[in-house]
């Protein structure tokens, strides 16, 4: 129970991490706000949390929506009271070299990526300050510590994602407020599949993707969502501005 008593706002909860992560930190104690923009999977995902005992409640929202932003927080707050831990994990991923790429697509990963957790974060920290402290984690991802390539609009998002996460932990390292990233290999979740659906040959780009992996395999949503689990929780309480790979070693 090593988030016994604690308030976790997380984004992208549907599926993927942020579901195996609203799972895994319901099982420890925390109390979840599952926020997305897929409402079914989302009240889904709340009704499983709360058929084991959790405590939850789902909220629908756009992320990249200030608007929607602000009622999620509001939400959060006036169910559990409080809030002590923001896990900023809702993200797209986009294939294409940069002259490949389109506006609307640079503008929507942009918004998704980074203008979310600008958005959840101007919210949040106010509260932190008045609570005396708090903890924000943000996806980042592994191809920001290793080029990979295709990925010009996705892998410029996600730096600015550990850049935003660095500043952040300097500005409020005095505030008892931790922000660190986590930064993902590739790893197999509903999301991927439906990426590897999308190139055509499924099996011939599962094998692509599973070779560049130096421990020959991809990650698991379970996996990472314990090493979130770790940044969270009081025991990471000496880590912040940190940009943590678990990446099966493709940053190598």
């Amino acid at each position: 129970m090593r988030l016994q008593s604690k308030v976790a706002v997380i984004t992208g909860a549907a599926a993927g991490i942020g579901r195996a992560a609203a799972l895994l930190f319901a099982r420890e104690g925390a109390r979840v706000a599952a926020v997305d923009v897929a409402g079914e999977l989302n009240e889904a995902l709340a009704r499983e949390i709360a058929a084991a005992g959790g405590a939850v409640h789902a909220i629908t929202a756009d992320v990249s929506r200030a608007a929607d932003v602000q009622r999620a927080v509001a939400r959060a707050i006036e169910k559990f009271g409080r809030i002590d831990i923001l896990f900023n994990n809702a993200g797209i991923v986009l294939h294409g070299k940069i002259h490949e790429t389109p506006e609307n697509d640079w503008d929507r990963a942009m918004a998704i990526n980074v203008k979310s957790m600008y958005l959840f974060c101007h919210e949040v920290v106010p509260v932190f300050l008045r609570q005396g402290g708090g903890v924000i984690l943000n996806t980042a991802s592994a191809t920001v510590l290793r080029n990979v390539a295709d990925r010009a609009a996705y892998s410029a998002s996600k730096g600015a994602v550990i850049a935003l996460s660095r500043s952040m932990a300097l500005d409020y390292v005095k505030d008892n407020i931790r922000v660190n990233c986590l930064c993902p290999g590739t790893t197999d979740t509903p999301s991927f599949g439906e990426r590897l659906k999308a190139l055509g040959d499924v099996e011939q780009a599962r094998k692509q993707f599973v070779a560049r992996q130096p421990m020959g395999r991809l990650g698991t949503a379970e996996e990472i969502a314990q090493a979130a689990l770790y940044l969270v929780s009081d025991e990471a309480a000496f880590v912040t501005g940190a940009a943590f790979p678990i990446d099966g070693g493709l940053s190598l």
